[in-house]
């Protein structure tokens, strides 16, 4: 336990373990950041939300620590590390991913740098050498700019109102698939892809989703892994979802892909995750493609869905440009961030204490 000041206790929130009265206080402060940061996000029900995060995950572990004024949760901080004796752990092991942040009535007192106080004991006691934050509002960018975190990454969350699009033009885009040289055979998945051919898809997507442009992120090389889609999968079978994937093959290889996903708690929209093309087949066209026939599916199958939710680094122009195309528009930007534990440390050692504020 680390004592901030005369007022502010940090210490630990275990999901399995907290009262009630802990539980209905964690509940309060996560609906008042929602309501400040991202006040146009759907909210899960508390118990849901409860379901949700005393689930344990495959691969990753996630530590969560409060700031306590009183009995008041004031911000916190989430630590997500790999699962030790998961694969490729090794390659993981020096990283982390922090999220969190300070209710906004209570920011600019020192309870920001004291979280990360809590960030860095963390990193020196685990062996963690860089951490990655993401901020999308002004106060996150500026308190990462003052404890001398690096901006890597710049993206945006782009939203399309499904009640736009043009139709005739992406069936068009699917149809030019049909004079494609050497043919390409058509990969449709709506709902459920089975297993046995994601354990197919995991090594080319994996190959795919690293030769996207992630900026000068360091990071291990991401990989798809099959728990993870089983554990996914299970989750939806519980509540409610599809999962939708469109690929393109010549003979057995995947030479593009593209996929999205549905939760029937949020029924108006769908988050649409990969869309990538093989590198001897880029310029064909074949993104449109793949992405035209993945919305057509989804109007066939979801007639009350209207809303489609992307994010898109800044880098990658292709993707954009067909965004664009489709009638995108820029919702939300965001910045991600790398700090190592020398630098997290320097910032802390520093007599001067600057402005904190809440980072999302």
């Amino acid at each position: 336990m680390l004592q901030a000041n005369d007022t502010i206790e940090i210490r630990p929130f275990e999901p399995h373990s907290a009262s009630r009265t802990e539980w209905a206080a964690y509940q309060v402060y996560r609906r008042l950041r929602a309501a400040e940061d991202v006040p146009d996000l759907p909210l899960l029900e508390d118990a849901e939300f409860e379901q949700f995060v005393r689930r344990q995950e495959p691969l990753v572990e996630n530590r969560r620590l409060v700031a306590l004024r009183g009995h008041e949760i004031v911000g916190n901080v989430m630590l997500t590390t790999r699962r030790e004796g998961t694969p490729q752990y090794e390659d993981y092991a020096p990283y982390l991913d922090v999220s969190g942040g300070v209710a906004r009535q209570h920011r600019r007192r020192g309870i920001a740098r004291t979280l990360a106080q809590s960030l860095h004991a963390f990193m020196r006691d685990h062996g963690k050498s860089m951490a990655t934050v993401k901020a999308n509002l002004p106060e996150g960018h500026a308190f990462l700019a003052a404890t001398g975190a690096i901006p890597k990454l710049r993206s945006m969350e782009n939203r399309l109102e499904f009640g736009t699009l043009d139709w005739t033009m992406l069936a068009a885009w699917q149809a030019q698939v049909a004079t494609a040289n050497p043919p390409l055979r058509w990969e449709i998945h709506a709902g459920r892809v089975p297993m046995e051919r994601l354990a197919e898809l995991i090594r080319p997507m994996t190959r795919l989703i690293n030769e996207a442009p992630l900026g000068e992120l360091d990071i291990p090389p991401i990989r798809y892994d099959l728990v993870a889609y089983e554990a996914w999968y299970a989750e939806m079978d519980r509540r409610g979802g599809e999962h939708y994937l469109v690929a393109l093959n010549a003979g057995d290889a995947l030479v593009a892909v593209c996929d999205a996903s549905w939760d029937q708690r949020f029924p108006d929209r769908v988050y649409q995750a990969l869309t990538a093309v093989a590198a001897p087949w880029r310029g064909k066209g074949l993104a449109k493609a793949v992405k035209a026939a993945m919305l057509l599916a989804l109007r066939q199958r979801r007639p009350e869905v209207t809303m489609l939710i992307t994010t898109n680094a800044q880098a990658n122009a292709p993707m954009l440009s067909i965004n664009r195309r489709l009638g995108f528009e820029v919702h939300r930007e965001e910045c991600t961030y790398q700090i190592g534990q020398a630098a997290l440390a320097a910032f802390l050692g520093r007599s001067a204490r600057p402005r904190d504020a809440g980072v999302s």
